[in-house]
């Protein structure tokens, strides 16, 4: 819960009320699971409420709107993008009201679910494993490979992270860096590139640029020893994808070449020191369900590697 975190924006019917910035205030109230952090004192296992406040505040003060329904929207949506949240009430007003006959403030009052913020928007927000996985990834040059319209990439711009996103989708690409700039997101790089042309022969990512590589629902095998080969040393792979048992149980996707077998993730990633690995039903965080996936944190061995 964050009680009255104040800061000056624009928003006003009138041009003239957008001109010179309000005093607004915003309660904000979240649910999420924190049962671990409970038991870990871990920030990175909770949402980080400092962390909350500073992006409503940078969000909010460079929005400039008729409506304080739009503002609101806009926080929504920032925070179920950004933060492992389920649920959000906020209350939004501002503190001096425009009206000669009105004392206190006037605002609004929204509350949604992240289920039906995805139904409302069609933008699903990050994959919950990377969300899991934050404080593993480094902050440095992060490649998100098959990007498509971003979800992954967005989320790890707010995070501080530059990211790199690749995809043969240029409508898509295009999508992401207009929503980058929206939300004021900055360190976005993105590329147009075919993966699997030609099928056998994948093209080089280069040779130890990135900190981290990120994939999430796309395999091409071939692709492996090239990602692996574009890891810098102590870099990380975070990687997840559907396994064969989605294919029997789902009918998805739509060729069984497209799911991984029982531990083949870890043969093909077989150079790398597992941090983490499961296959199981998961949320995949796209609003249709469970999935069967295997999920992998693993590690590019370095010089100064523990063992």
């Amino acid at each position: 819960m964050i009680e009255r975190l104040e800061f000056y924006g624009r928003c006003g019917v009138t041009e003239e009320e957008r001109r010179k910035p309000q005093l607004i205030a915003v309660d904000l109230e979240l649910e999420a699971a924190v049962d671990s952090a409970a038991l870990s004192d871990r920030l990175d296992e909770t949402i980080d409420y400092a962390r909350v406040a500073e992006r409503i505040v940078a969000l909010s003060t460079t929005v400039t709107c008729q409506l304080l329904e739009t503002l609101a929207e806009q926080l929504i949506g920032m925070l179920f993008a950004e933060f492992p949240v389920d649920r959000v009430r906020i209350w939004i007003r501002k503190l001096h009201a425009p009206l000669a006959m009105v004392a206190g403030s006037v605002g609004i009052r929204f509350e949604r679910t992240r289920a039906a913020h995805l139904s409302k928007t069609q933008h699903p927000g990050p994959a919950p494993f990377l969300q899991q996985q934050l404080a593993r990834l480094p902050k440095g040059r992060i490649l998100d490979v098959a990007s498509g319209r971003g979800r992954n990439a967005l989320y790890l711009l707010a995070q501080g992270s530059q990211v790199e996103a690749i995809d043969r989708d240029s409508d898509a690409l295009a999508a992401l860096e207009s929503a980058a700039g929206m939300r004021h997101l900055s360190g976005l790089t993105t590329k147009v590139l075919d993966l699997e042309t030609p099928p056998d022969r994948p093209p080089s990512l280069g040779q130890a640029c990135y900190d981290a590589v990120v994939v999430f629902f796309y395999l091409h095998r071939p692709l492996f020893p090239v990602i692996l080969d574009a890891l810098k040393p102590n870099g990380i792979l975070l990687y997840e994808t559907f396994t064969i048992d989605n294919y029997f149980r789902h009918q998805h996707p739509r060729r069984w070449e497209f799911c991984l077998a029982q531990n083949e993730l870890l043969r093909l990633t077989s150079p790398l020191r597992v941090l983490h690995y499961d296959e199981g039903e998961h949320d995949g965080g796209h609003g249709s369900g469970p999935c069967y996936t295997a999920r992998l944190v693993a590690q590019k061995m370095g010089p100064d590697t523990s063992l």
